[in-house]
């Protein structure tokens, strides 16, 4: 059997979107990802179906495996022909133990890479506002291990970094910061000298304590500052203040569950990421395609029969045109039909088909729709409306009293079975709020939460795309927090910077 390829990959800081882009390539390709505490675990969702994932996280004194065990499954998976994406906090070569890792394969004869990640050491600091250099603070930088072995504490001349003007950052050290400090200041270095302590990097959760060298410690106790935390000694900590960008932003700190269809999910959990937030996914719905629809596909012969076509959702225009274009067409045969569009979101998926929709209500919702639509409608007239199964009828019956209606399941949404699965730990782990974009977000959230789904949700807010879905939640006896006054997605996000 051919030996496969090891990937050794630097994950970045945290933050999901400073990996690099040949880094999230090896992560899409890899058959095999073994991954550390520090690496975003949201990076899995961009890998292959059937990737298997291996858990190897550690903190200082609790490893689920040894350095030793880890080296020899990289290898072992490695040498059954897979290609191995072994996932690393930061860089793999910046206290990574990446080079360990490199060596072992090198003395198996296995084929290896290394993709550089940006180090918290600079990537960290640059989150909480403080730059490692500066021409009138700093002019070098040492990154040292704060996670000291007795060999390597005889290796650091605490006296050199004493002296040293430049900025020192401690990776893993906060268990060692009495000792950091007591080091520093024995050797000479200032006790006012500003300290920044830095935790969860780059994530929603970061934390910026800033005080000085002779206080550290007993602030960090004061503080409860704990691990992964980086330490931060030198002038360029008192820019904190003045620079920092991360911890500004509207939706820092916040955590917030998107319950969508898996596949629709991630424009609202990017806006809420871009924003400083932290979106967690509950694809409480999936959307399942209507097979062998010989009903759409008559509709589609006889297009030209009907004077309007009504889509009420992105689903509905993405399913009706990968219909139409494996009958052979594309949107010209819409020509002469008046395309009617529930909402800008459903308009957004139209006008990637090249199409604008000639009417689209103000308010996103059927009866909005209805009230434009009977403006012009007329007895004579024929309309379409490709449709979810199990939504709503309002459009359809209310059409249907003045014209000919053709009312044609495509698609129904159903219970994402893996929402059950990680549904009670989303919930433990504590969130702020939770989205809801449709009424069938809503009861499947309910059926999956069971009957206690009142207490629960008791305290967690409520926020609703829309008054139809507002009327749902209030059905099951919740209370809606607020409701988005544009019923799209970026209405939801307005309602969620008020949070």
């Amino acid at each position: 059997m051919n030996k496969g390829k090891v990937y050794l990959v630097g994950a970045g800081p945290g933050d999901t979107g400073l990996i690099t882009v040949k880094g999230l390539e090896c992560i899409k390709k890899a058959d095999v990802i073994i991954y550390d505490r520090l690496a975003n675990d949201e990076f899995l969702k961009e890998a292959k179906q059937g990737c298997e994932f291996i858990y190897v996280g550690k903190k200082s004194s609790n490893h689920i495996l040894p350095q030793d065990m880890i080296n020899r499954v990289i290898a072992e998976k490695a040498s059954e022909g897979k290609i191995v994406t072994r996932l690393k906090g930061g860089d793999p070569y910046v206290f990574g133990r990446g080079g360990e890792e490199a060596e072992i394969l090198v003395d198996e004869g296995i084929e290896f890479e290394v993709v550089p990640g940006i180090t918290s050491a600079i990537g960290g600091l640059c989150y909480a506002g403080i730059p490692i250099t500066h021409r009138d603070y700093a002019s070098s930088f040492h990154v040292i291990t704060g996670h000291l072995r007795e060999d390597e504490e005889r290796e650091i001349n605490w006296n050199a970094l004493a002296g040293c003007r430049g900025t020192l950052v401690f990776l893993m050290g906060i268990g060692n910061l009495k000792h950091i400090s007591e080091s520093l200041i024995k050797e000479g270095k200032d006790p006012k000298t500003p300290v920044a302590l830095i935790s969860w990097a780059t994530r929603y959760n970061q934390r910026t304590v800033v005080t000085d060298l002779e206080n550290a410690f007993e602030t960090a106790k004061e503080k409860n500052v704990k691990a992964p935390s980086l330490i931060v000694v030198g002038e360029v900590a008192w820019l904190r203040e003045k620079l920092d960008f991360f911890e500004k932003r509207p939706l820092f700190g916040k955590k917030v569950v998107v319950t969508r269809a898996r596949t629709q999910s991630s424009s609202l959990s990017e806006k809420i990421n871009r924003l400083g937030g932290k979106a967690v996914e509950l694809p409480s719905i999936k959307i399942e395609e209507i097979e062998k629809n010989t009903r759409l596909e008559n509709a589609i012969e006889n297009i030209q029969s009907y004077t309007h076509i009504v889509f009420t959702s992105r689903n509905g225009v993405e399913i009706f045109f990968k219909k139409l274009y494996e009958m052979n067409r594309d949107s010209r045969a819409l020509y002469g039909l008046k395309v009617c569009s529930i909402g800008s979101g459903t308009s957004e998926e139209l006008s990637k088909r090249g199409i604008k929709a000639d009417i689209e209500p103000e308010r996103f919702v059927s009866e909005s729709l209805f009230e434009e639509m009977k403006k012009t409608i007329k007895p004579s007239d024929r309309v379409l409306i490709p449709r979810a199964e199990n939504a709503r009828e309002f459009l359809s019956a209310k059409l249907s009293e003045i014209c000919n209606v053709d009312e044609i399941f495509t698609y129904r949404t159903v219970i994402d079975e893996s929402s059950r699965e990680i549904f009670e730990d989303v919930i433990s782990g504590g969130v702020d709020c939770i989205t809801f974009t449709s009424s069938s977000t809503v009861k499947n959230l309910i059926e999956i939460a069971g009957d206690g789904y009142r207490e629960i949700l008791d305290g967690i807010k409520l926020v609703s795309i829309g008054p139809v879905t507002s009327e749902t939640i209030r059905e099951f006896g919740l209370e809606v927090y607020r409701e988005a006054e544009v019923s799209t997605i970026d209405g939801v996000v307005e309602v969620l910077k008020s949070l």
